[in-house]
């Protein structure tokens, strides 16, 4: 038997009724090659890189060295040369690359194989690597010439269509000729290997939950804040309200809309669901829907073929796909354009999802949560949003409250963010005076908790003490600075302390008038009716006529 003459037709044995299928003599299985990708990807997702090469590395070299005694078994070769080019073109025939013209050989001097699957599937799941992607291809030749050769042989990919290469170039030698050469790929084709990776990654995740821990108990004492069971700060009636209703709401897989103001953390309760639902070990994705231009949004959400558009050179899965079995989180989702929200009205109701440039569906099995600043009720009697689109959105709407409204909530908060800055800045300021607290109590944060962070992360940067105190505070959260002169023996009028007050407050705010109308507690048309009053000249009293 030459190599020349094996044929696929002769090779592959099927039997319609029982269900087997034979390949070279040896019971086969036919796998998707989408599906083997998906397997990749699980692996790296779960284990990291390292991990993950060693296993398929490890996998393909214990078939390479199965099929290469099957093939001894099963033919009579003219020569043991072409025993060991036949490897290669069993593994063509099976659908793994393309040879280059000829019958091809991976001897021991190498080769080169195109459309790679390996490659293509690394490139469609996770996008294009740094480093070669064909470890299960490169198992399969070191495993299968180790035999064919009697000597160990490694396989060695420097070139790879998996990192952008027209094509995938290996070189394979025996141990003893790599010599140090071969860097760390030995490893990857031994047991030993794919145990020492993974007691890596178990020590790693050690060290790394050690480190959370030391940090949680770091913060809660410096902080001196109870840990909330939720894990969350939720002391005040209405944000215990959100997270009992986001507690009961993960365990299904309906649909969420978070509203709130900006700042009010809506992404923490977002990510709150998916850590409390059944897809808490799937990912987490989220997308700013009002940061991306609507091309550009549209790939990112659908993701698209190669060659769909200008700079389309490979395929790529997007957020909808990666997101499977997991949570996709659509921040600002009230900024969609009108063509992005029909687009996503259908993925929501079809569960399925196109690709630019693709006229095929795929399913998907994701969670969507959605959340906006915006009053969804007026952009939809605008007909700036859809109707039908909002009532799919709003399966359970979680509206969170802005700061001003949760006071039990606010100083645990500001303890934990003051905790957090000093600690990232390596800095002692261990609390609060009680005028700085009074003031975070008094202040009505419309930045709301993005706002407190800030305040927080600053305070401790221009600290002169362990304790923050007000003139560490920004100067809109300081009160402000009003004085009333007093002429010796004179009671000012209450219209006047009223101006002054007024005058001093909009100096605070930078002349920002919503934000001193908001501080005074009056609406910005009283504010700027008093203001006008001020400009009018004072009226004289007209002379008596005699």
């Amino acid at each position: 038997m030459r190599v020349e003459d094996l044929d696929l037709k002769e090779l592959l044995e099927l039997d319609p009724q029982g269900g087997l299928v034979q390949f070279a003599g040896q019971r086969a299985l036919i796998f998707d090659a989408v599906a083997q990708g998906l397997l990749r990807k699980e692996l790296i997702d779960t284990f990291g890189v390292r991990v993950a090469r060693g296993i398929l590395s490890r996998f393909g070299y214990v078939h390479g060295r199965r099929m290469a005694e099957a093939m001894r078994a099963q033919f009579q070769w003219d020569s043991d040369e072409d025993w060991r080019r036949a490897g290669a073109r069993i593994y063509a025939l099976q659908g793994l690359f393309r040879l280059e013209a000829g019958p091809g050989s991976f001897a021991t001097d190498g080769g080169t194989w195109h459309v790679s699957y390996e490659a293509e599937q690394h490139l469609l799941h996770l996008g294009r690597a740094t480093e070669p992607v064909c470890w299960t291809l490169c198992g399969l030749a070191s495993g299968y010439l180790s035999v064919a050769t009697g000597k160990e042989m490694i396989a060695v990919e420097d070139r790879c269509a998996g990192k952008g290469d027209s094509s995938c170039r290996v070189a394979i030698k025996s141990v003893e000729e790599w010599g140090n050469a071969a860097g760390d790929a030995l490893v990857f084709f031994r047991r030993e290997g794919i145990d020492s990776a993974l007691e890596e990654v178990t020590q790693a995740l050690k060290v790394a939950e050690r480190r959370l821990r030391e940090r949680t108990r770091e913060l809660v004492r410096v902080a001196r804040v109870a840990e909330d069971p939720a894990g969350m700060v939720a002391r005040s009636p209405e944000m215990r309200r959100v997270v009992d209703l986001a507690m009961t709401i993960a365990k299904v897989n309906s649909t969420v809309l978070v509203t709130g103001e900006s700042g009010t953390g809506k992404e923490r309760i977002a990510r709150f669901v998916h850590d409390q639902s059944a897809r808490a070990d799937g990912p987490f994705l989220a997308v700013n829907c009002g940061a991306i231009s609507e091309t550009l949004l549209e790939s990112e959400l659908f993701g698209h073929a190669r060659g769909a558009f200008t700079g389309a050179t490979s395929d790529r899965a997007g957020l909808f796909e990666a997101a499977n079995g997991g949570t996709l989180f659509l921040d600002e989702v009230g900024e969609l354009p009108p063509a992005m929200q029909v687009k996503l009205l259908r993925v929501l109701q079809e569960r399925e999802v196109r690709r630019v440039g693709e006229n095929r569906n795929r399913p998907i099995d994701v969670r969507i949560v959605a959340a906006t600043n915006k009053d969804l009720l007026i952009e939809v009697s605008s007909r700036r949003f859809r109707e039908d689109l909002f009532y799919r959105l709003k399966v359970v709407e979680l509206a969170v409250p802005p700061l001003r409204s949760r006071r039990e909530d606010l100083l645990p908060l500001a303890r934990l963010l003051l905790a957090e800055s000093s600690l990232l800045m390596k800095r002692s300021v261990e609390g609060l005076s009680g005028p700085a607290a009074d003031r975070l109590l008094s202040y009505a944060w419309p930045g709301n908790v993005r706002e407190l962070a800030n305040v927080m992360e600053r305070a401790v940067a221009v600290a002169k003490r362990n304790r923050i105190d007000v003139e560490d505070l920004p100067p809109e959260v300081r009160p402000a600075a009003v004085t009333f002169p007093l002429a010796e023996g004179l009671i000012r009028r209450l219209e006047e302390i009223e101006k002054d007050y007024i005058l001093a407050t909009l100096e605070a705010k930078q002349g920002n008038r919503t934000k001193t109308a908001r501080i005074l507690g009056i609406g910005v048309a009283t504010l700027h009716r008093k203001l006008r009053s001020y400009k009018k000249p004072a009226t004289r009293p007209r002379p008596a006529v005699s």
